[in-house]
């Protein structure tokens, strides 16, 4: 509670210099003659806009600034089995991010099965562009089965969704835009924003070239997972696997996915897709690291015996060798609950 005291003194004190400045350019406004009056109120506007900028997020260096150390520190100690997604990510987004002339938005399709991380990467990213991170106002999030749930009403949807995102994109060209759940979208709904991820220089006055777009899916999750099994069936180890391993199997895998909303899309038959990100089905020893860092995120010590108990009460596939977990990390959480 005092914490928050503090907290609400303090944005008083801002509100009260706020209503001073105004106070004060009232007051000096009759003072002086019209000339000087239209100065002084001038004044007083930018020192207002001045102290609300300070107060509330806006599209600005204070409240979006890249920090490509935090992001690589947090792929590589919060991020587990997921190496080669690790490198797509943090070179894809270092080179978007440093360039101020982008041609085009950057777009990044992240495939794999549920638990795996791709909901926690896009956190990364966000977190390592915006200040406030999810929680930005410039952060959107569309769920498939919640933002376009009936099949009959996709051509309204098709516009309600250009519309949010020039809107969005007017408003600040640093948007991100996160589509989760692609593998249940209606197929050609996502074709509609075919233009804004284009090369354009602008589009009805509007430039798209510096805003984010993220696809999530379980699409492709089968096929990354064969490529998996294969190199574990011929003993190689999982670090050597590499994106060239996987890459072209994804893309074909999703573009021929009928159930997917990436199905035959413009979006990669026109190579707008600058990377799919695979995410590797988890390991025991993932699973272990997942349970101490949720230790970690309650405060809790570190308990190895206690994530030991809830990887080995996950399941695992195939069912013989029991190799990788089928929701991945996931139900964590809640196993920890039960064993903390």
């Amino acid at each position: 509670m005092q914490g928050f005291y503090v907290i609400s003194r303090m944005k008083a004190t801002h509100i009260y210099l706020f209503l001073h400045v105004f106070l004060a350019a009232g007051v000096l406004v009759n003072a002086f003659e019209p000339i000087t009056a239209t100065v002084v109120v001038s004044v007083g506007a930018a020192l207002g806009r001045t102290i609300y900028n300070y107060l509330h997020e806006s599209c600005d260096a204070k409240w979006i600034t890249y920090n490509a150390t935090a992001l690589q520190a947090d792929l590589e100690s919060k991020l587990f089995g997921q190496h080669v997604a690790s490198r797509i990510i943090l070179k894809a987004v270092n080179g978007f991010m440093t360039n101020d002339n982008p041609k085009k938005p950057l777009v990044l399709s992240l495939h794999g099965w549920t638990g795996t991380g791709k909901n926690f990467v896009s956190g990364l990213i966000a977190d390592s562009v915006y200040k406030e991170g999810m929680d930005s106002r410039f952060v959107h999030v569309f769920t498939s089965e919640l933002h376009f749930p009936h099949a009959s009403q996709i051509d309204n949807y098709k516009s309600q969704l250009q519309q949010w995102i020039k809107g969005n994109v007017t408003n600040c060209e640093r948007s991100m835009f996160i589509f989760d759940e692609m593998d249940k979208m209606h197929p050609g709904l996502i074709d509609s924003i075919k233009p804004y991820l284009d090369y354009y220089d602008k589009l009805d006055g509007v430039s798209y070239r510096k805003a984010i777009f993220i696809f999530l899916s379980n699409a492709g999750g089968d096929s990354i997972i064969q490529t998996a099994l294969d190199f574990w069936k011929e003993g190689r180890n999982r670090e050597e696997m590499e994106l060239k391993d996987l890459e072209t199997s994804l893309s074909l895998s999703v573009f021929n996915n009928k159930k997917s909303g990436l199905w035959h899309t413009s979006l990669i038959d026109k190579n707008l897709v600058d990377f799919f990100v695979p995410f590797l089905p988890l390991e025991y020893c993932h699973v272990v690291q997942c349970a101490l860092s949720a230790m970690a995120d309650r405060e809790l010590e570190p308990d190895l015996k206690v994530a030991d108990q809830v990887a080995r009460d996950l399941v695992y596939f195939p069912k013989s060798e029991r190799i990788f977990s089928v929701k991945g990390c996931k139900t964590i959480d809640s196993k920890l609950d039960y064993y903390t």
